[in-house]
């Protein structure tokens, strides 16, 4: 009799040893998809700071301009809004739907403001706008970088979530499925050439 209750003490204890193993597990990949999300935050952030420079610097050249001007800032400010709704809950589908769009429409206002400063070859030789366009290009690239860390780590998370036996707890524990950061559409995926 003892035995047997020793017996089911030991299974019972090893069974709670596991469920915290795997509690553990999928709290650590959660973080780390949060983390690289939090990339992502500092970088749009470094982005959003740019093209208000940018836009001013383009002002004294493109008065004629002023809505494509208008157009980059009214982006650029929904987009910040966006990842701030984003930021407080990365990889709820809707909110990095959200942000997605809004990311698309900054670009868009951007190659907008590229296509209409081809007019300016006054405004491509000066020297602030080509630091700042190179800029802008830098945070581009380090965006679409740490876009990648963040649909790896999401990957990985939603993987092991959806793995034998953490698929029994993961729910139990309030472990929702995270979203990538997809672009909807085909064109979105084209890089943004930023040349000034």
């Amino acid at each position: 009799m003892v035995t047997v209750l020793l017996s089911v003490l030991v299974a019972i204890v090893l069974l709670v040893v596991y469920v915290i193993l795997i509690y553990n597990r999928l709290v650590g990949l959660r973080n780390r998809f949060r983390n690289a999300f939090a990339q992502i935050d500092v970088q749009l952030k470094r982005r959003y700071d740019l093209i208000p420079n940018l836009v001013e610097t383009a002002k004294a050249y493109l008065k004629h301009e002023h809505e494509t001007l208008e157009q980059v800032i009214q982006a650029r400010n929904h987009a910040l809004s966006a990842m701030k709704v984003a930021g407080d809950n990365p990889g709820n589908a809707m909110a990095m739907k959200s942000l997605a769009g809004a990311e698309a429409a900054v670009s868009g206002a951007l190659l907008n403001l590229n296509a209409v400063m081809e007019n300016y070859p006054d405004l491509k030789a000066d020297q602030t706008m080509a630091q700042l366009s190179e800029e802008l290009t830098s945070t581009e690239n380090r965006v679409s970088f740490s876009r990648q860390a963040y649909n790896d780590e999401v990957m990985l998370y939603n993987t092991r979530r959806e793995s034998f036996p953490d698929v029994l707890f993961a729910g139990l524990f309030g472990f929702s499925e995270a979203a990538l950061w997809e672009l909807a559409k085909p064109a979105e995926r084209e890089a943004v050439k930023v040349s000034f």
